[in-house]
């Protein structure tokens, strides 16, 4: 009997499809189309051509946008605006994919600086560095798969993509709209299948490069098993730490963090969930940031007036739930929410002041819940906010310079927004975390740049 994998809306927990799984028997096969196609240079998809296939499928997915929003909706549950908002960084992706090809270049090395280099010229090029495989996560499930897919086809790259198995349905409609810009047949393979069997798959030999979204338990596992010479790219999660100092402007800071908290319930890599306040400002901050997240819509994500939708599982939305209930019961004030509104949607919940122990303080919740934390030393609020060995994006919110450049340089972060929220991201920014969070950083450009190998070719002439 063949084994399927049932894609369920989230938020009513209703079968939208229900896909065939690959088995390892299959994996053989789709390795070696992938392998065939990269070791036979007469294969390799040439600049122009890769421009004009990436061009054309943004433009298809700029014709079906709207259809586009629905799919992402209807497998990963974040509400209408805000998967709008993704589907359009997508196609702004691909676009962005098809303009850095021109940038994918060498430079000439200087010879004849020594009497032994006389005579020669030298130059490096950059080659597609072989078989991607790439394996993604729920949380966008299209813009992902853009970062993972329209790269490698940039780069001249074979690609074998492993969506999540709760969201494969945007990474199939995007190869399905490369093959009808006109991507030849197996350059990208999507692949449905158990972890065991992902594994086997990712770790072959044949593999050249593995980018990797999703948890560090699974990441860090996955490159200890790499074989030699195989490149990869980790990105995993963080805690998001926000330092406020009391000159901080009240206007835009609050918005701005209730969205960088609660966006997509909070299931972001980079979500706001830790916020360290100036004792002197800190009660007008509770109350303002509580009154601002208890104003958001919770509910349906095709409801266009829906700010939270739900979380991506009953199972995830139960240990939320755990969490918040242990922090309470461990010293933590509930300020706002705190309670599930259904099997999969969960209140927007602001907690203060939790023990520096509790798992919502020393885990990343991936769920709709900000923890604030007053303090009186700006120094211990900045050690506190390191103290975690996941360190992604930061933020600090002040008028004075001379903190926040302090702030940036003391916070251990890949990237640290000043008066902005840690979810802030724009596609062609390096972004990916460091230390336990990943390895590389990503951004369309990076990622094309690490599926390329750069080698070296020297011509000796005596008429040189």
């Amino acid at each position: 009997m063949e084994n399927t994998t049932k894609i369920i809306f989230p938020y009513d927990q209703s079968l939208v499809k229900e896909l065939p799984l690959i088995n390892k028997n299959d994996i053989e096969k789709i390795l070696n189309t992938a392998q065939n196609l990269f070791n036979d240079q007469s294969n390799w998809i040439p600049a122009f051509k890769r421009i004009e296939i990436l061009e054309k499928a943004a433009s298809i997915m700029n014709e079906r946008s709207e259809e586009l929003i629905h799919l992402a909706i209807s497998e990963g549950g974040k509400p209408y605006k805000d998967s709008k908002a993704e589907i359009l960084r997508a196609i702004k992706g691909v676009k962005l994919a098809a303009e850095h090809i021109s940038q994918i270049k060498g430079e000439q090395i200087p010879m004849g600086l020594t009497e032994a280099s006389v005579n020669r010229i030298a130059f490096t090029s950059k080659e597609p560095i072989g078989v991607v495989a790439a394996v993604s996560a729920f949380n966008h499930p299209l813009n992902l798969a853009v970062h993972q897919i329209a790269t490698a086809v940039a780069a001249g790259c074979p690609v074998i993509f492993k969506p999540s198995s709760n969201t494969p349905l945007s990474g199939l409609a995007l190869a399905d709209i490369l093959r009808e810009a006109g991507l030849p047949e197996g350059w990208v393979q999507v692949v449905l299948c158990d972890n065991e069997t992902a594994e086997l798959l990712v770790t072959d030999s044949r593999v050249h490069f593995l980018t990797f979204i999703g948890s560090a338990k699974v990441g860090w596992h996955l490159k200890s098993k790499l074989p030699p010479g195989t490149r990869c790219a980790l990105e995993h999660g963080g805690a998001a730490p926000v330092i406020v100092e009391s000159d901080a402007d009240f206007s835009t800071m609050i918005p701005d963090l209730v969205k960088g908290g609660f966006y997509h319930a909070g299931q972001v890599c980079v979500s706001v969930q830790k916020i360290y306040v100036n004792q002197e400002i800190c009660d007008l901050f509770v109350e303002q940031f509580a009154e601002a997240a208890n104003k958001l819509v919770v509910g349906n994500p095709f409801d266009e007036k829906t700010d939270v939708g739900s979380l991506i599982t009953p199972k995830e939305l139960s240990r939320v739930e755990e969490w918040v209930n242990e922090a309470i019961q461990e010293g933590a004030k509930l300020i706002a929410g705190g309670k599930r509104i259904s099997d999969t949607c969960f209140e927007p919940t602001v907690l203060f002041n939790p023990s520096e122990d509790s798992k919502v303080s020393t885990n990343e919740i991936f769920g709709p819940v900000v923890c604030i934390y007053p303090f009186t030393n700006r120094e211990e609020a900045i050690k506190k906010a390191n103290a975690l060995d996941v360190h992604f994006q930061a933020a600090v919110f002040t008028k004075n310079l001379d903190i926040a450049l302090d702030a940036a340089k003391k916070l251990n972060a890949t990237a640290v927004m000043i008066n902005d929220n840690t979810a802030f991201r724009v596609d062609w920014m390096p972004f990916g975390g460091r230390d336990a969070s990943g390895l590389g950083m990503g951004g369309i450009s990076y990622t094309i740049n690490d599926m390329t190998r750069e080698k070296l070719t020297v011509f000796k002439s005596k008429y040189l």
